[in-house]
């Protein structure tokens, strides 16, 4: 068996707004994550729209804040 070298894959150019959805979509799983092992370690999250952001062109996106209360049961261990 012959060793084959590893070679450099380019990624496919993106524009600016597919960037953009990537890096929501990417923050968004992180978030789902950290919500995740909160409420594994006995803690309710609710997440809660305190704002909108409005970019004068007619765009806009939600904002949030969590809310966190310690849960009713004792934490996995």
């Amino acid at each position: 068996m012959t060793a084959r070298a590893f070679q450099r894959v380019d990624s496919p150019e993106r524009t600016d707004e597919e960037r953009a959805i990537v890096r929501v979509a990417e923050a968004v799983h992180r978030m789902n994550e950290a919500v995740q092992r909160a409420v594994s370690s006995g803690l309710s999250v609710e997440l809660v729209r305190v704002s909108r952001f409005h970019d004068s062109k007619g765009n806009w996106g939600d904002q949030v804040v969590p809310t966190i209360r310690e849960g009713n049961a004792s934490p996995k261990g």
